[in-house]
């Protein structure tokens, strides 16, 4: 198998070459936050935005994010997603924290699509609250987790699952 490089021998970029890899059940879990003025989480807890379902748009638009990554990041395989769920916890005062779960069974992992979700659920929320809190800042998007495949099982450690 080639040696998992995103350049060849003379540096041009290039795509990894997977296909003598085993398929596996792989699974990534990442997470983000958005902080904002308490008055706005409030807002989106009562589910009175004036743009509408803030959540609800944001797991939409997550979902769909991880569906679209390899148009979005260069050297990201095509990968045929078997699941994906976008969550959301309240933080008070002035926390949403965002976790994506994408599922597969193949060649290579979903933890740029698990990212990707999280980053675009994050945007879409910025983008329905803008008109109330511009002083948004989205923050710590990171992975928790991955399974499956050669390099096995990673957990950040202190992270805890949701309950």
């Amino acid at each position: 198998m080639a040696e998992m490089n995103h350049f060849d021998s003379r540096g041009r970029a290039r795509m990894v070459e997977v296909g003598d890899k085993k398929d596996t059940k792989r699974e990534a879990v990442a997470r983000g936050e958005v902080k904002m003025k308490p008055e706005t989480l409030a807002l989106i807890e009562a589910g009175s935005m004036a743009k509408g379902d803030v959540l609800g748009v944001a797991r939409v638009g997550g979902i769909m994010a991880a569906k679209e990554t390899p148009r979005l990041i260069p050297m990201a395989h095509p990968i045929n997603i078997t699941g994906v769920n976008v969550n959301f916890r309240f933080q008070r005062p002035d926390i949403l924290e965002i976790e994506a779960s994408v599922r597969t069974t193949g060649k290579t992992g979903v933890e740029m699509e698990a990212l990707t979700a999280v980053s675009i659920a994050a945007l879409t929320i910025y983008d329905m609250c803008k008109a109330v809190d511009k002083t948004m800042i989205i923050q710590n998007v990171r992975l928790i987790k991955k399974t499956g495949g050669k390099s096995g099982q990673f957990l950040r450690e202190g992270e805890k699952e949701w309950e």
